[in-house]
């Protein structure tokens, strides 16, 4: 008979379904976009401890998903086609797969059930060959975790939620306000909060998904009604053609931005919304989705936004009503944990994405507050690259640094625990981050969209001199950064000097043969890319410094070697 845990199990059914499967367990979270391949529910993360396994018909028992944003377009794929994991199950609070799968359960009838189980159900399920799960319990290898139904609890919602909850809004409207509430519930949100401008993730085109969903939501005749930016898309909207981009992916990748700019959403296509005129100011509640920008929004602007996931960005963006819960609320902006930092001397700008980046993996779970970092005066363009690093390792969606945030005074909580970065952590994740040879073919710059002090920097860093002809080398960054670049000749220096300045797209979402076929290894100044670019391209990835993103569009090769402020 099935043994059950020690202590009562603290396990609830946040999705319901049945399901049976062999368990894969992690004690490291994972994002789906940029972790897993959509064509073969490969993890494609090379830094993750499941690297290349199939999730197919498993329970994926792990304590959250982290990074971007798309990975709810990237489940609803898996589940549309066949190949998703017969169930979720989480330690933690979870938005972003617990999305894709509620949208594939109430728009196209294929639940996937997800559960939220304690600590003592966790470390027992992680042990077991295999496991069934029903509305009652789940049954594992000689143990059973009882199952409480998923939380409810009675919204307080306005008369005009009600109507349009009522269908009194049409179908489409009816259909975002049912998700935004179930999102609500599951959040333990008691109501719905305004918000002012939306951003959109989901018109990547990560999936088939993405597009089925778009198309289906603008064909209905709905139009956003808060002012709406758009992320970054899949190709060059005006040029993907002469591109060479193949017309089995330019085709839906445009049409994908086409649905959700019919649907009334601006298309700036940029992963960067914060260098935009319509950027937030601190205070404002705003819905933005994709992983650095929430970031940013949060911790270097102050306005308030929580990680929405791909889908859910439409649906608050149609109704301006989000769940009033996370990091709209005072109580949960607070940090509950320091992370002191050994702070070298003369440091330069590869050092804050790799605080970021290391700095997410010492709080994968909670806010952080960084502290030791003020003397070194980090620029936006700095703290822009240490909160998209932060994104691809932590889950939450803003930390604080001392002395140089909005909200970091008092932000510590007095439960807080603390941790401490090292300089030889940063020499670790220099070295992990720079494994490939000296020889570079492309140069990638613009993840996160360049700013236009950044364009300034890079030309002034090439001081007029060409790129090494066998070096190519890319800026991405949106329309509006570029049309200020030409205007202030920029563009024509960048040019000259042998630079593709691409609008619409960003390197997480480039593709061949935009992405030079050639290459085998490349140099990246983003910590985020230098993460996410050897799953997503299938190329070796180095990473460093503006001045070694330089020296290797003229010399084409990068010496492995410490910066000089870790030497």
């Amino acid at each position: 008979m099935a043994g059950k845990i020690p202590r009562p199990a603290s396990a609830r059914s946040i999705l319901g379904g049945t399901a049976s499967g062999h368990v894969i367990a992690t004690q490291e979270a994972l994002s789906f976009w940029g972790g897993v391949d959509p064509a073969t529910a490969r993890v494609i993360d090379v830094h993750h401890p499941l690297h290349g396994t199939c999730l197919t018909g498993s329970i994926l028992v792990m304590p959250a998903s982290r990074g971007s944003c798309t990975g709810s377009g990237v489940l609803l794929d898996l589940v549309l086609t066949g190949r998703a994991p017969a169930a979720l199950v989480f330690s933690e609070t979870e938005d972003v797969l617990t999305l894709g799968a509620l949208i594939a359960s109430e728009m196209f009838g294929k639940p996937l059930p997800v559960l939220r189980i304690g600590p003592d159900a966790f470390a027992a399920l992680s042990r077991a060959r295999t496991a069934h799960i029903t509305d009652r319990a789940v049954v594992a290898d000689g143990l059973e975790i009882p199952l409480v139904p998923s939380a409810t609890f009675a919204l307080d919602l306005t008369e005009a939620d009600h109507a349009m909850l009522d269908g009194q809004q049409g179908v489409a409207i009816q259909q975002a306000m049912r998700i935004i509430c179930a999102m609500a519930a599951q959040q333990g949100a008691r109501g719905l909060v305004d918000v002012t401008q939306g951003h959109i993730d989901g018109c990547i085109y990560a999936s088939s998904a993405n597009l089925t969903f778009a198309e289906k939501m603008a064909d209905m005749g709905v139009q956003v009604r808060v002012p709406t930016t758009m992320n970054a898309i899949s190709v060059d909207l005006a040029n993907w053609q002469a591109q060479g981009v193949p017309q089995s992916f330019g085709d839906p990748a445009a049409r994908l931005a086409d649905a959700y700019v019919r649907m009334g959403c601006r298309p700036t296509f940029t992963c960067a919304p914060y260098l935009l005129d319509s950027a937030p100011t601190a205070g404002q509640a705003i819905a933005w989705a994709e992983s650095n920008a929430v970031i940013f929004a949060n911790t270097v602007l102050g306005a308030r936004t929580a990680k929405h996931p791909d889908f859910l960005d439409l649906c608050i963006a149609l109704t301006a009503r989000a769940p009033l819960s996370g990091v709209y609320l005072d109580e949960h902006r607070k940090a509950r944990r320091v992370i002191d930092i050994e702070l070298p001397e003369h440091v330069d700008d590869s050092f804050w994405p790799l605080i970021g980046y290391l700095a997410g993996r010492a709080a994968p779970d909670r806010i952080a507050l960084l502290r030791g970092l003020a003397s070194a005066q980090p620029s936006m363009d700095d703290l822009k690259a240490l909160c998209a690093a932060f994104g691809t390792t932590s889950a939450v969606p803003m930390l604080h640094v001392e002395g140089v945030t909005p909200e970091a005074a008092g932000a510590a909580l007095d439960s807080a625990d603390s941790v401490t970065i090292s300089r030889a952590d940063m020499t670790t994740a220099w070295t992990l981050l720079n494994e490939g040879p000296e020889e570079i073919e492309l140069v990638a710059i613009g993840s996160p969209h360049a700013s236009l002090t950044e364009c300034r920097a890079l030309a002034e860093t090439l001081a007029g001199r060409s790129r090494h002809p066998d070096v190519t080398v890319i800026v991405t960054a949106g329309r509006q950064v570029i049309s200020e670049a030409r205007s202030e000749g920029l563009l024509t220096k960048l040019e000259d000097s042998g630079v593709q300045v691409l609008p619409d797209l960003c390197w997480c979402s480039i593709c061949e043969p935009v992405f030079p076929t050639r290459t085998r290894t490349l140099m990246t100044n983003s910590g985020k890319y230098a993460h996410y670019g050897p799953g997503l391209s299938g190329r070796t990835v180095r990473f460093g410094s503006l001045a070694d993103c330089v020296t290797a569009a003229l010399t084409g090769r990068v010496p492995a070697r410490l910066p000089d402020w870790l030497s």
